[in-house]
């Protein structure tokens, strides 16, 4: 679980600082504003929960990778107006509301490679020896 927590650090202070940067890119198509950049920012905090989710075979490293990365971008949001990272504008909800969204979904996901772990454990356990030998 200490390796987890280990990834899940420095992966959501990369996460948080990206999708900061990214959340403001948007695209004029006949006359309205698409926030891509929030959307992409979301796109990139899901595939590395995903990612720490199948590689630790837990739910704690994506719980902690965007819980950290909620915290950091709802600081930055917070911070006084001539410092502020994230404007509370539809780009800047976007983003640090979809955070929250986005990691229940992949702890939702992320459940399927726990179980399917477990799975395997018990499965291996429960098969006998070929060789007839106690394991």
């Amino acid at each position: 679980m200490a390796g987890g927590i280990a990834a899940a650090v420095p992966a959501a202070l990369f996460v948080a600082t990206a999708g900061t940067a990214l959340h403001r890119q948007q695209w004029m198509l006949s006359g309205a504003m698409l926030p891509w950049g929030a959307v992409a920012a979301l796109v990139l905090l899901g595939s590395v929960q995903l990612l720490l989710g199948a590689a630790f075979r837990s739910l704690i490293p994506t719980a902690a990778c965007g819980v950290l990365c909620y915290v950091l971008a709802g600081w930055w949001s917070a911070m006084a107006p001539g410092k502020r990272l994230i404007a509370g504008d539809v780009a800047g909800n976007v983003w640090v509301y979809g955070i929250a969204g986005v990691t229940v979904l992949m702890l939702v996901w992320a459940r399927r490679y726990r179980r399917r772990a477990r799975g395997r454990t018990a499965t291996a356990e429960s098969v006998p020896d070929p060789a007839g030998g106690a394991s």
